[in-house]
């Protein structure tokens, strides 16, 4: 689902030809998506999908530019004119799970819970989430989801492709409640 961002009008000094440019009121159309993500990464040669990946204001600017996908040719000034207001509008549109999925491990990761585990340190890219797509046969289509819809979708289809296995004690446990069962309708002692 895209995003609309209206970036009002702006008037920047040029010092080097000592003249005001002026940029127009511009609706920018931006998704958050797989290609947003490939076109960064294309770009910057480095994953999206780490911890500071967005360090710096130009790799902010740059991943708004690829997440555009209307007008087309958008003048570049029209992005350093947004406001604080259009940023953390964009931001909360970037950080939004855009599903009702969720999961029971979720708890697990939050710092400071009892039990705790810190995940795989896999470095995920555009391309091995394109793989994960093919390999669980999600339509190409989907490239153009909401980045966190998307990965939510593979996180299901893996969960449902692979449940995960009962520990020793809880295979025990229900063997004990089915022979117990069995015995009772059985009226049998052994």
């Amino acid at each position: 689902m895209p995003k609309t961002i209206h970036v009002p009008a702006k008037e920047f000094y040029d010092e080097q030809n000592n003249k005001f440019i002026n940029v127009k009121e511009t609706t920018l159309v931006l998704e958050h998506s797989l290609i947003s993500v490939s076109k960064w990464e294309a770009n910057w040669k480095k994953p999206f999908l780490v911890e500071g990946a967005l360090d710096t204001t130009e790799k902010i600017v740059d991943y708004f530019k690829c997440m555009t996908i209307s007008p087309a040719n958008v003048d570049p000034l029209v992005y350093l004119s947004l406001t604080s207001e259009n940023i953390q509008d964009i931001m909360s549109y970037i950080n939004d799970p855009m599903t009702a999925t969720w999961f029971g491990d979720e708890k697990k990761k939050k710092p400071g819970f009892k039990g705790a585990k810190k995940p795989k340190k896999e470095i995920l890219t555009s391309e091995v989430i394109y793989w994960q797509m093919i390999a669980l046969q999600i339509p190409i289509e989907f490239q153009k989801w909401h980045l966190n819809r998307l990965t939510t979708l593979i996180r299901v289809c893996n969960a449902k492709n692979n449940p995960e296995k009962m520990s020793k004690k809880d295979i025990l446990a229900q063997n004990a409640a089915l022979n117990k069962a069995r015995r009772a309708k059985l009226h049998s002692k052994g």
